[in-house]
């Protein structure tokens, strides 16, 4: 494998997810789970045979193997749906993987011998060889728990750089974020200070003809770091008593200079690809003038602000076991203290 590659095409591949939420047990669900996983694997190999061989960039929806919680309990739905972090599901992608020479990127659910109790909902990218490259912990979730939820362990297991991990690969530097987050710069912030030049998006969204809240981000996310996103979509979600198509379509690529390169409708597709000029996107960023956003950061002016800032506590998932209730009530505390400090 060469060990610079400064143009090659990525795919956002966009397909349904087959939820795990009506399953009876663990069995029952890994069994869907590996269907889905016997699906993808044919859908990858005939999306790369249509695109190229130099495909070597291929992105997931989010939670692409089991839907997401719908009354579970935390408890639950770690036991039924969430993978091991050297599971079986990891050992198969690693292979499909391996088999096309490609990176390959997605999201799930994921327990963490560290967390008893927890789980996190993780993207991770495999390489070539099968292997994990980089693993990122959603950090913003209303409803699933996050490492800030624990904070003080999380960061002695895995420092701030696990935190916000930043994979330097043969395709580029390479980071990830899921859904939601795409409206939190400050994710994406954090690992463009550590050299991402690929944002990797996995997400499970209404999508809409009209500019949504979450299209607009994409954009704004690529130019304000010079980055290109590559988000993948669901084409619905079935299993569950959702409408399937209410998370459909829309999965895109997005150069640093906030063009879209390629956009698929609704339905399951390998439309969105697009080539990745890395070339370009180096020497846009080493080019002074006004567009070099990156470059003419000041974070200093903002550290102090953040520094004094509290609004959603930290380590509220630590010391004790909670239910999801947990979650709006915390949330619902943060608003009624920001109120009374004049704040919101």
């Amino acid at each position: 494998m060469p060990t610079n590659i400064e143009s090659f095409r990525a795919l956002a591949l966009q397909v349904t997810c087959h939820a795990v939420n009506q399953t009876s047990d663990r069995h029952e669900a890994r069994s869907l789970m590996q269907n889905s996983i016997n699906r993808l694997a044919q859908q990858i190999a005939a999306s790369i045979a249509f695109i190229g061989f130099d495909c070597r960039l291929i992105v997931l929806p989010e939670y692409f193997l089991t839907g997401f919680p719908m009354g579970d309990t935390l408890a639950g739905w770690a036991e039924k749906a969430c993978i091991e972090m050297a599971g079986a599901e990891y050992e198969a992608l690693g292979k499909i993987a391996q088999k096309h020479k490609i990176f390959l990127a997605g999201n799930a659910y994921e327990v963490d011998p560290n967390f008893p109790g927890l789980y996190f909902q993780t993207c991770f990218i495999l390489d070539p060889s099968g292997s994990i490259v980089l693993r990122y912990r959603r950090l913003n979730s209303l409803f699933a728990p996050t490492p800030h939820d624990v904070w003080d362990k999380y960061l002695d297991c895995y420092g701030l750089e696990g935190v916000f991990p930043v994979a330097k690969t043969a395709i580029g530097n390479l980071a990830a974020f899921a859904s939601e987050e795409i409206l939190y710069p400050e994710v994406a912030r954090c690992l463009a200070m550590r050299g991402a030049e690929i944002f990797v998006h996995s997400t499970s969204e209404v999508y809409n003809k009209n500019l949504t809240p979450k299209d607009a981000a994409k954009i704004t996310r690529a130019v304000e770091n010079l980055a290109y996103v590559v988000s993948s979509n669901t084409a619905g979600i079935a299993n569950i008593a959702i409408p399937i198509a209410s998370a459909d379509g829309g999965s895109k690529i997005i150069d640093h200079r906030g063009i879209v390169l390629a956009e698929t409708g609704a339905g399951e597709s390998m439309a969105a690809f697009a080539e990745i000029d890395l070339a370009a996107l180096r020497r846009d960023r080493r080019r002074p003038g006004l567009n070099n956003l990156l470059s003419r950061q000041r974070f200093e002016l903002y550290a102090e602000s953040y520094r004094q800032s509290h609004f959603y506590p930290a380590n509220t998932m630590l010391e004790t076991e909670v239910d999801r209730k947990h979650f709006l009530q915390t949330q619902q505390a943060t608003i009624e203290r920001l109120s009374n400090l004049g704040i919101i």
